[in-house]
């Protein structure tokens, strides 16, 4: 049988990729065992490109219980015996080793970065039998042809392994913390209840909920104050504008309106005029976290989301490989080229030609590099697909900040103009921009507002028309969103760039928190509140960044994984004892935080009929189907209640009905999409429906619905 070099990437989408482009007549053969792709390909040599499904390996419990703590002893196995659910990886490993009995040379193609390399690794070492040592490694940023030519044409000689070491120490780490911290929290409410919840925390998770605790009980405690704002209206050669007052607060309501009577209907004079331009330098280039911050401020995309997006541009070699935090933009991406081609685009095509005028194309770049990838950039590759809204949104946006980073700073000139009444002083501001240099190749992702104002001259007088006093009250600092908490996380250097979104999400899915404006829930607290008690070290956010800097040093060989997994295994071990020692009264409040989030996710609103009581959602006690009734119904007040569809899953909207104001219900049938229910059988929305299927039957050569 011919010899082969064996390709391994890390998902099917990048393998047929890969295949396609290094084929030398880019046509590989697709085939399929067991339920697994894999291409042939032919390049001087035949080819077997066989893909991953991301980590086939993971760290699982050496021996004894599984619910069982503390627990040290680990050691790497397939995924499918340490997961439920994971019983494809058993055939995939199987075929993935069946390829590699007849290869003669191997190479790792995965994602470069420390994830993949650390994919690749476990499939060379355990599904190829110790190929780790003999295999090459392709490096790249992008999934274009060019460079995966080059990549495959000269292949690093052997893994990286400072990133393949770095990567298991953070695994293990993780799993050290994680599983026994989970176990602890689950055991403990489990033997107290007799009923069994999912409950997690762990290295990043803990500190991540301790930054949203705190910010929580600043919210709740917030007493606001009273205090007056001073606004008022001025004619200005027959036109109005509005002007502000020096100062912002007044605390004594009789101050505010002392000010008021002083200046309704006086005469004032302009005092000054401030003419100033303000020098705006283009945006750097995107990393992951600043592409998650601007697509959920734009599109309201959470981090997770935008993460997902990325991935699946970059899979279709739109935009180069997004999990970097470099700002950095090199020469060797060969920028006109890649202009060249997004000009065919004819969104672009104008943009792109301005900036192939310059003589010289230099990009503005940040500080933030990455050794393994640059910043995000697009490939100048136009979709061979239609793209969807979401995606259609990120690809347009990485396209438009690239260009962005070559444009010239823009200038805006700012107008202060002080007058005077009475004693008092006001400010009358104006704005312009009067070059727009990269703000045009930003649109519509850039905003300038321009407030224009008349010629102005020192010593003119204006006529204060209306002077307002606004009552206020302090508010207290904003909730966190995923996008602000991202960027919390990544100021304290906490969990990584591909990781923090999922922290986030976890939390979400354990119901630590909700809403997208966060809220903790008790539960959230509760778990928090434990871990201060008894193993406080585990959430302290200054301890989990010093072990994130000491994994960071694995890359550089500056620090062994042997003196971190130690450190790991000291710091828990005296946190474990304390939380078995405590472990009924632990148990007893999350039991009792478990089932008030509970209760919380099943009422739906208030009830129409009574007023008093709550609509939640209730399962019959003789048929087990479910329905919204009213609270009320167990005291003997009321007796309202409405019927729900029993397939799916029912969850409160948290919104009310537009057209009659109930509350709303959101239903979710695993394969279709979720829809909104309004309950309320007098809605106008649903009559309104109604009449137009009459409307519709009626009209001749419509469908007719037979009864």
């Amino acid at each position: 049988m011919e010899k082969y070099t064996l390709i391994i990437t890390e998902k099917p989408d990048a393998a047929q990729r890969i295949a396609q482009a290094l084929d030398s007549k880019g046509k590989p053969k697709k085939v399929e065992e067991n339920g697994v792709p894999y291409f042939l390909a032919h390049r001087n040599r035949k080819l077997v490109v066989v893909p991953a499904l991301g980590h086939l390996y993971t760290v699982a419990h050496e021996r004894g219980r599984r619910n069982y703590y503390p627990v040290f002893n680990f050691k790497w196995v397939p995924r499918h015996l340490a997961e439920r659910g994971a019983k494809q990886i058993r055939t995939w490993i199987e075929t993935i080793s069946k390829l590699a009995n007849d290869a003669e040379d191997f190479i790792a193609a995965c994602d470069y970065d420390i994830e993949g390399s650390l994919i690749g690794y476990c499939i060379l070492k355990y599904g190829c039998e110790n190929k780790e040592g003999v295999a090459k490694r392709m490096k790249f940023s992008t999934l274009t042809k060019s460079e995966l030519e080059k990549a495959y044409d000269g292949p690093l000689s052997q893994l990286d392994f400072a990133l393949i070491e770095a990567g298991k120490t953070r695994h293990e780490v993780d799993w050290l913390y994680g599983v026994n911290l989970s176990r602890a929290l689950t055991s403990a409410a489990r033997r107290w209840s007799g009923k069994y919840a999912t409950l997690s925390t762990g290295r990043v998770q803990g500190p991540t909920l301790k930054f949203l605790i705190g910010r929580e009980r600043v919210i709740r405690s917030f007493v606001p104050t009273p205090y007056w704002e001073i606004r008022a209206e001025v004619e200005i050669k027959k036109s109005t504008y509005e002007v502000e007052y020096e100062r912002k607060r007044i605390e004594k309501r009789a101050e505010a309106e002392a000010v008021v009577k002083a200046c309704t209907d006086k005469t004032g004079e302009i005092k000054k005029v401030d003419m100033r331009e303000f020098h705006q330098k283009p945006p750097t280039p995107f990393d992951i976290g600043a592409l998650q911050t601007e697509a959920y401020s734009l599109f309201r995309y959470t981090p997770r989301r935008t993460m997902g997006i990325a991935q699946r541009l970059y899979l279709d070699a739109l935009i180069s490989y997004p999990r970097t935090s470099s700002q950095k933009l090199p020469p060797v991406i060969n920028y006109k080229n890649i202009l060249k081609a997004l000009s065919k685009e004819p969104a672009y095509k104008k943009l792109a030609s301005k900036l192939l005028e310059k003589e010289e194309l230099k990009p503005r770049e940040g500080v933030k590099e990455d050794p393994a990838h640059p910043a995000v950039y697009p490939t100048g590759n136009l979709p061979e697909r239609t793209l969807s809204d979401p995606e259609k949104n990120v690809w347009d946006l990485v396209v438009k900040r690239f260009m962005a980073v070559f444009g010239e700073t823009a200038i805006k000139q700012g107008v202060k103009v002080s007058l005077e009444v009475n004693g008092h002083n006001f400010f009358l501001r104006g704005r312009q921009v009067l070059k727009e240099g990269w703000m045009q190749f930003y649109k519509p992702y850039v905003k300038a507002e321009e407030v224009l104002l008349p010629p102005i001259k020192e010593g003119e007088t204006v006529r204060f028309k209306r002077v307002i006093c606004d009552d206020k009250f302090t508010n207290p600092p904003p909730r966190y969103n995923p996008s602000s908490l991202l960027k919390k996380m990544d100021e304290y250097g906490i969990g990584t760039k591909a990781t923090r979104a999922d922290i986030i999400g976890t939390l979400y899915n354990r119901r630590y928190i909700t809403e997208e404006r966060i809220v903790v829930t008790d539960l959230g607290f509760d778990i928090i509140d434990i871990l201060s008690n008894y193993a406080p070290r585990v959430i302290s956010v200054k301890l989990t960044r010093e072990l994130e800097k000491k994994m960071e040093q694995i890359q550089s060989n500056s620090e062994k994984r042997e003196n971190i997994l130690l450190e790991a295994v000291q710091q828990l071990k005296p946190q474990l004892e304390q939380l078995k020692e405590k472990e009924e009264p632990i148990g007893e409040v999350l039991s009792k935080a478990i089932k008030r989030v509970r209760m919380q996710e099943r009422i739906i609103g208030n009830c129409p009929n009574c007023g008093t009581g709550k609509l939640m959602i209730l399962y019959s006690r003789k048929t087990r189907k479910r329905f919204i009734g009213c609270t009320n119904y167990f005291k003997g007040i009321c007796s309202t209640s409405f019927p729900l569809p029993q397939k799916g899953t029912a969850k409160p909207m948290g919104k009310n009905c537009g057209s009659c104001g109930w509350p709303l219900v959101r239903v979710q049938i695993k394969g279709r999409r979720p829809w909104r229910l309004c309950f309320n059988p007098d809605c106008p929305l649903k009559e309104e429906r109604k009449k137009r299927n009459e409307m519709q039957n009626l009209q001749p050569g419509s469908p007719r619905k037979i009864l």
